[in-house]
């Protein structure tokens, strides 16, 4: 059967090991993305994609579209407009809940319109979380609803998402008619409105609070029983030394063994050590009502100094035991404890965002500490936290980081891409402080009026939207808005390789007729169901499998079978294209799915059913309502 061929075949296995690669993330998906390139090129007998055709997706306008409108959202960003925004609705909220919900959701899902939504996002997180803490709002009761009023903000323009261009593409190569920058705007102000009401109410009960009102960082990552202090002995190898200089030059405590001082009172260097396995951190040492930060300090230890140690009770017993240190059983070590002292030191909570350079990477390999004079007290991955053995644990996009640090090194560690900076007192020298309203850069107007023009020459079709957005982009670095550096760095290299790598896939099935295979199967499940019920499921279908293997990857796949099922039925494409469009941005169910769900899954102490609880309803929701507007706008 031609349906079956060995071409068809060898297609779907391409698409069934991609798929297995991305739900595994054995491999970042945009490395997935470039081997399905790579090997719809070898394969290229089987695939009908020619090499050159292959890479092809480098030059697609939406790729190119995609590249220029990060550059333009970094300019939006780095002038603060954002920021402002974010601090008019701390005055506007008055720390109302329910106001602060509305307002938040509202300015995000609008913004995200025309702004990508991950630098709105990232730029919100630590001001929602700092007026949680200024109101005593749990901010998982904020975070979820932010995350999903981004998503259905990018329903509003063409500009709005990735997946809105890459539709746009589709519908010019299959339909031949190529959508504009607001063709979709009145579904898409729909689509936000009802989810914006479901955010306030239905979801607004939904929403667990997971992260108590204004929690202590100690509190919120549970650490009373992994933080202590110990009293630093006369006759302790410690004293005299810096504790850098005890732990560089460490070797193995015999099991049981003791290291003591000389009878000068000198260490016995040849002795001072921790045990391998001795899992503790020093943080902090006090003396006489001054901090310093241990990682930082060369203060030299004397006795009496009162050292703060992160470790479980069994490694704290060991470590005191072969230092000479005296446990303070009854002392408590709070947020406030490792946040005050002259050394610049406190505690701050950060995540690891889906592109970081850190991603991927065992903790242990940043040498956060050596290099940063900062130390890991815990990390929490959903509902789970862990406190021990932390070098070893390979990092992973969304994990909440509870750090002890300093100013400098937190902001070079955000800047370089390592983190996000999510809530802490450095929040205020790195992102948005709650408490002030930010200064808006001096070319704040250029940046904005940009922006502006290049949605009304796309809006107006006076220029392509590639070639608008191309010309923003010339006009933002031209105009110092943006150095060339930043613009390149901005660019979510992560998405356009991601997208340049499967849209071959989509050429792969139409061309060995894998789509018209699928297609078949729709049109069979189209035999029992009346065209606008098969639409739901196909948007019912989209959004489940964005959820799982990204929005791009699905419109990427299904795109194509659903403009094939509308062909066989003998109805317009359009209608079928638009519901795997719309869906696409409702990857609710899980925090995997979408990078603005990893963002916040950490910050809020989220539960990966949590997602589902909240998500679930919106999306079958908004199924219901996106596909009658749908249809009553492209007839079937």
């Amino acid at each position: 059967m031609a349906a079956l061929s060995v071409d068809v075949l060898v297609v779907f296995a391409l698409i069934l090991v991609a798929l297995f690669l991305f739900v595994s993330e054995l491999v970042p998906p945009d490395v997935t993305a470039i081997g399905v390139l790579v090997s719809l090129a070898v394969l290229s007998p089987f695939t009908k994609v020619p090499a050159k055709e292959a890479i092809e997706g480098f030059a697609s306008p939406a790729v190119v579209t995609i590249m220029a409108m990060y550059i333009l959202s970094a300019g939006i960003e780095e002038t603060g407009i954002v920021e402002r925004l974010g601090s008019i609705l701390a005055d506007v909220t008055g720390g109302d809940e329910g106001l602060l919900t509305g307002a938040t959701v509202a300015t995000t899902g609008i913004g995200a319109g025309f702004v990508n939504n991950t630098p709105i996002v990232a730029v919100f997180i630590p001001l929602i979380t700092g007026l949680s803490e200024r109101y005593g709002i749990s901010p998982s009761k904020l975070l979820m609803p932010l995350s999903f009023a981004a998503m259905l903000g990018g329903t509003l323009t063409l500009v709005g998402t990735s997946t809105n261009l890459l539709a746009s593409e589709y519908a010019r190569e299959l339909l031949g008619e190529p959508l504009g920058m607001f063709t979709f705007t009145h579904v898409g102000a729909l689509v936000l409105v009802v989810g914006v009401a479901y955010l306030l109410t239905v979801g607004r009960r939904l929403v667990p609070a997971r992260i108590p009102a204004a929690a202590d960082f100690t509190q919120e990552f549970d650490m009373d029983r992994h933080l202590s202090q110990l009293v630093v002995r006369d006759d302790s190898a410690l004293v005299g030394r810096t504790v850098s200089e005890a732990l560089d030059d460490a070797r193995t405590v015999p099991d049981g063994g003791v290291v003591a001082a000389d009878a000068n009172g000198t260490p016995e260097a040849v002795a001072v050590a921790i045990a391998d396995d001795i899992d503790v951190d020093v943080l902090q040492v006090d003396r006489n009502g001054e901090s310093f930060l241990a990682p930082a300090s060369d203060v030299t230890i004397q006795a009496g100094d009162v050292l703060t140690v992160r470790g479980n009770p069994q490694a704290v017993n060991r470590f005191a035991e072969a230092f000479r240190l005296r446990q303070l059983t009854r002392e408590t070590v709070t947020e406030d404890d490792l946040s005050e002292g002259p050394g610049d030191g406190f505690l701050v909570e950060a995540v690891i965002p889906p592109s970081g350079s850190s991603a991927g990477r065992p903790l242990a390999t940043l040498r956060l500490r050596e290099r940063f004079d900062t130390t890991v007290l815990s990390l929490r991955r959903g509902g789970t936290i862990i406190r021990e053995e932390l070098d070893a644990v390979e990092l992973a996009p969304g994990d909440t980081l509870l750090l002890q640090t300093t100013t400098e090194s937190i902001r070079y560690l955000q800047e370089a891409g390592y983190l996000l900076v999510t809530e802490g007192p450095v929040e205020a020298a790195v992102s948005t402080d709650p408490a002030e309203t930010p200064p808006l850069d001096p070319k704040a107007p250029i940046a904005l009026a940009t922006l502006v023009g290049v949605v009304v020459v796309a809006g107006l079709e006076l220029l392509p939207i590639y070639i608008a957005a191309l010309g923003g982009v010339v006009a933002m670095v031209a105009s110092g808005v943006l150095n060339a550096n930043r613009a390149y760095d901005a660019v979510g290299w992560n998405v356009v390789f991601l997208l340049a790598g499967l849209l071959p896939l989509g050429v792969a099935m139409q061309a060995t007729g894998g789509a018209a295979v699928l297609g078949g199967l729709l049109v069979g499940l189209g035999d029992v169901l009346p065209p606008v019920a098969l639409l739901a499921a196909i948007y019912l279908l989209t959004g489940l499998l964005s959820s799982i293997i990204t929005p791009v990857a699905t419109v990427v796949l299904l795109t194509p079978v659903a403009v094939d099922t509308a062909s066989r039925l003998d109805v317009a494409g359009m209608p079928f294209l638009l519901i795997v469009m719309f869906a696409a941005s409702t990857a609710f169910i899980t925090p995997i799915g979408y990078q603005t769900n990893l963002m916040v899954y950490g910050p809020g102490g989220y539960k990966f059913t949590d997602f589902m609880r909240v998500g679930l309803p919106l999306q079958l929701l908004l199924m219901v309502v996106t596909t009658l507007a749908v249809v009553a706008t492209w007839p079937l």
